[in-house]
């Protein structure tokens, strides 16, 4: 870890600063949003459908508005968009502890996920432009300040929450708050290059601007390609808890076993990240790399797939170990995986905008991503249903598996091609004349 700290001090402060704001950002939503379903449920009793509609409305307005954050940060600069995010997200959590009426709690939901939009796509923009050549070295240390505040976040808000859920609430908003004040105070301003104006001299509407973007196709194959990569990387949330309490039961075992993944995921980037980010760079291509990343990414369910072959113990440590071991492996294979390729990952993107309107780039990708996360989470859900139905319980990881194979060739078709180079300069239209 002294090494990692050694490295974000031979950066410009404001890297610096947004090193440890993202690690405050997830240790802020990480404290409350574990615990808001429950606190929906039980301590409100509000319906099953209307906390799914709250959770949901998050997720819609920090998806759908990814674009529009993206372009705003591009045209206003990186910083006013990182405090807005921030000061909404202070409202939208102390706002879920102190109301209890669905409309106020769908607004607050709402505020939230908004405020991800906001700040998401000006914060990468933001690293990427000042990091310069060292981008990619840039995201692997913010992928470890990513990963720690994900790690402690529901720690403390175990710890708080044991005491009241507004406690959490106002404590999550309490570290937004003082995270607007010092990025007010402390962040540089920055902002995008503006593009070069157009023939006549007026500056290109955002309509424009979007339709460019949208005619970027390799921008757009490698964001489908992706896809994969966020779908993958979300089961240590989604099929392997699931998989541990199906086999290890809900009781302690299954709690315990469950924080083990959580904490191998982690951990292992927090410790590693750096050094696999060195290694990858300096042996292959970014392409190669994200390639690689993905295949690991794949193979890390064989473990889970092997395991449906062997009889389910009727109990003892003979259980214990077949619920709990392929899961733990299967979260580190996803973790060495997202390593290799998180950081070369985020710089592609910024290589695929040409360095035009990189804010704006990464808020489609944050967009496109997150549909395919959602299609994917249902497909992945449907799958572990019909597995426990039909009694093949190696139909969701032989899915998965093939996901990953997909993902990591397509990839490498890309690679191969020439297109995950940067596309040529887009020349302006002139005017029409009459």
């Amino acid at each position: 870890m002294r090494g990692t700290f050694a490295q974000v001090r031979s950066y410009e402060r404001g890297v610096q600063l947004l090193m440890v704001n993202q690690f405050s950002i997830n240790l802020g939503f990480f404290m409350l949003m574990p615990y808001l379903a429950t606190h929906l449920s039980g301590t409100l009793g509000l319906a099953g459908w209307l906390v799914g509609l709250i959770l949901g409305v998050r997720n819609f307005s920090q998806q759908g508005m990814f674009l529009v954050g993206g372009t705003l940060a591009d045209r206003l600069g990186y910083k006013p968009m990182i405090i807005a995010g921030l000061v909404l997200r202070v409202v939208g959590f102390a706002t879920l502890g102190l109301v209890d009426s669905v409309p106020a709690l769908l607004a607050a939901s709402a505020a939230t996920g908004l405020a991800g939009a906001l700040f998401n796509p000006a914060v990468r923009a933001y690293l990427a432009a000042d990091a310069g050549e060292r981008r990619v070295e840039a995201f692997a240390l913010f992928n470890v300040f990513y990963q720690a505040g994900i790690l402690l976040g529901p720690l403390v808000g175990m710890l708080l929450t044991g005491v009241d859920f507004r406690v959490t609430c106002l404590a999550a908003a309490g570290i937004f708050a003082l995270l607007s004040i010092v990025q007010i105070r402390a962040l540089p301003a920055r902002r995008a290059s503006d593009p070069a104006p157009r023939a006549d001299g007026t500056r290109e509407s955002v309509l424009s601007q979007w339709r460019g973007i949208l005619t970027n196709r390799r921008f757009l194959l490698f964001s489908t390609a992706m896809i994969g990569f966020y779908v993958m990387q979300f089961q240590v949330y989604l099929s392997l808890p699931l998989e541990v309490r199906r086999l290890g039961g809900e009781g302690n075992f299954g709690i315990a076993a469950v924080a083990v993944l959580f904490a191998v995921s982690g951990l292992s980037t927090i410790l590693f990240q750096t050094r696999v980010t060195a290694w990858c760079r300096a042996r292959m291509e970014p392409g190669r790399a994200l390639a690689w990343g993905l295949l690991t990414m794949g193979v890390s369910f064989v473990p889970l797939l092997a395991a449906t072959a062997v009889p389910v113990p009727a109990g003892g440590l003979g259980l214990w170990l077949l619920a709990a071991a392929p899961p733990t492996l299967a979260a580190l294979l996803l973790a060495v995986g997202t390593m290799i390729a998180y950081p070369f990952e985020m710089d592609t993107v910024v290589r695929l905008s040409g360095d035009r309107l990189v804010a704006t780039h990464y808020g489609l990708y944050n967009t496109i991503c997150g549909i395919g996360i959602t299609l994917g989470n249902l497909l992945t859900g449907a799958a572990l249903d019909a597995a426990r139905a039909a009694g093949v319980s190696a139909l969701p990881w032989l899915a998965l598996s093939t996901l990953g194979l997909v993902c990591a060739a397509a990839l490498h078709v890309l690679h191969r091609t020439g297109r995950l180079k940067p596309p040529a300069p887009r020349a302006h239209s002139e005017p029409a004349t009459t």
